[in-house]
């Protein structure tokens, strides 16, 4: 088996030993064995909360390059060209904490009958398809914000009377 553990920083010029498909369930945890299109067993090792998007590429631990793909799965694909009720389903689905993929004219989530029937009544179609599933990160992701693991220890040099203490956890 070989070992998956690093990122490739500089993709462009790589050459690339292995392919791997994944659903977003997959992709989207730091441990996971698994097996490359040519048969080759792979075990990850990442770090925690990083999800491996299609064209991801890898680093084993004796140097093979892995790229990962989105691998096609069953997702739920809300289609119209009228952005008030699209912009409505994205609200109720976001509301159910749904990871959603959402594109100029449409939203894509994993399918599920109940959220289906829920844009149905929303006055919108649903139709099923296999298909690649790449969904938002999110707002507490790296590079949208507000990243955990931060300080809120604000030395800057100017005076008024309030703390910028801020007393939760993440």
């Amino acid at each position: 088996m070989k070992n998956v553990f690093d990122f490739v920083q500089n993709a462009s010029q790589t050459q690339v030993n292995f392919i791997v498909r994944l659903p977003f369930d997959e992709r989207k945890k730091s441990r996971l064995k698994t097996q490359s299109e040519c048969g080759q067993a792979l075990g990850f090792m990442l770090p925690r909360g990083h999800i491996l998007r299609d064209g991801t590429m890898l680093k084993t631990e004796d140097g093979a390059i892995l790229l990962v793909k989105a691998a096609n799965e069953t997702v739920s694909v809300v289609e119209t060209t009228n952005p008030h009720l699209l912009l409505r389903a994205a609200y109720h689905l976001g509301n159910r904490h749904v990871p959603l993929q959402i594109e100029p004219t449409s939203l894509r989530y994993q399918h599920d009958h109940v959220l289906d029937d829920m844009v149905v009544g929303l006055g919108l179609t649903v139709s099923v398809q296999s298909a690649p599933f790449e969904p938002e990160d999110g707002a507490y992701a790296p590079g949208t914000g507000h990243a955990h693991g931060h300080d809120h220890n604000h030395n800057h040099g100017h005076n008024h009377s309030h703390s910028h203490e801020n007393h939760h956890e993440h």
